[in-house]
């Protein structure tokens, strides 16, 4: 049946051969404190170590380096809450084209700041009120540029699993994999990539409990969609799944998991008290559930995609409390 899928173990490997040298084979994390208060042996998949500090270069540079010359050279656009924005910014110019992004209004300032670091146009619009895809898509056609999506294409997809095939290549034998879920792009490639290899691998999402669409969506056996989220992971603050990263998730994602606000915060402080790394807090949300014991029955060996780390200092001291 998996063969059947819209992403393989091969479209993993292959994207893979191609951000090789571009993007970074980031470190994996152990603490035996961590592994004692997860009851478990836990591996961290560091993301936050990622070029524009997230996994989402990987699938941003794979995608934007399939595209077929004549498109590439007009240039491509974007629409992102910041991770996925750098990410395409830094890919276009690693390629040697322009970029466009649409942000949200309210966007952290340092992925804004970022954004145009790499050298990107950055048009806003209200989140809230605006439909981001419409929109991003509206961009796009306008200016003649090749759109490049958050998560919904099968190159991005392929691209985000190569993080979960790295991973399993370094550790070996997995029992479980635990990834945040914002549209679903990550842990479709962590599940494509972890089930390819492992087949008897089981593979969790987090989600925030103020943004659970996934968890709602693979209950209900459909998509559907939530109020847009208001949370502090803005990472995953997704209202509804994408349609080809759904199809995916809802044939090899074992369960979704929800954290607090409150654990969320608990889990950076932790990642950076007692591991000594700064995590943004859609990428703290795979350790808030292990701290926060949110995972069932949780196996003895544990991979946990930490995805980025994206936050400035003024954001990340407000947040914990400073």
């Amino acid at each position: 049946m998996r063969d059947t899928l819209p992403v393989t173990l091969d479209d993993v490997r292959d994207a893979a051969r191609r951000i090789e040298g571009v993007a970074h084979r980031t470190p994996v994390l152990r603490s035996r404190t961590l592994d004692a208060l997860a009851g478990a042996e836990v591996y961290l998949k560091c993301e936050n170590f990622q070029r524009v500090g997230a996994f989402k270069f990987r699938g941003a540079y794979h995608a934007a380096s399939r595209l077929p010359a004549q498109d590439l050279a007009r240039g491509v656009a974007a629409y992102s809450s910041g991770n996925h924005a750098q990410a395409v910014a830094l890919a276009a110019r690693e390629l040697g084209t322009r970029a466009v992004i649409l942000m949200p209004e309210d966007t952290p300032r340092s992925k804004r700041e970022a954004t145009a670091g790499y050298g990107a146009e950055i048009v806003t619009y209200d989140r809230y009120t605006g439909d981001r895809v419409a929109l991003g898509q509206a961009l796009a056609a306008e200016r003649g540029l090749a759109l490049i999506p958050p998560y919904d294409h099968p190159h991005i997809i392929a691209g985000q699993g190569t993080a979960a095939l790295e991973l399993i290549e370094e550790t070996g034998d997995l029992d479980a994999l635990i990834v945040p879920v914002g549209g679903g792009g990550l842990i479709a490639g962590s599940a494509t990539a972890g089930k390819g290899l492992l087949p008897g691998l089981r593979v969790v999402g987090v989600e925030p409990e103020a943004g659970d669409d996934t968890r709602r969506s693979l209950q209900a056996g459909r998509r559907v969609s939530v109020p847009v989220p208001k949370t502090l992971a803005d990472g995953l603050a997704a209202d509804t799944p994408g349609e080809l990263t759904f199809s995916i998730n809802r044939r090899l994602v074992d369960g979704v998991c929800v954290v607090s606000e409150e654990e969320i915060r608990e889990a950076m402080r932790f990642a950076f008290e007692r591991l000594k790394i700064v995590v943004e807090p859609s990428g703290a949300c795979g350790l808030a559930a292990l701290l926060a014991r949110r995972v069932e029955r949780l196996p003895r060996r544990v991979g946990v995609v930490v995805s980025g780390g994206n936050i400035d200092t003024r954001r990340f001291t407000a947040i914990l409390g400073g």
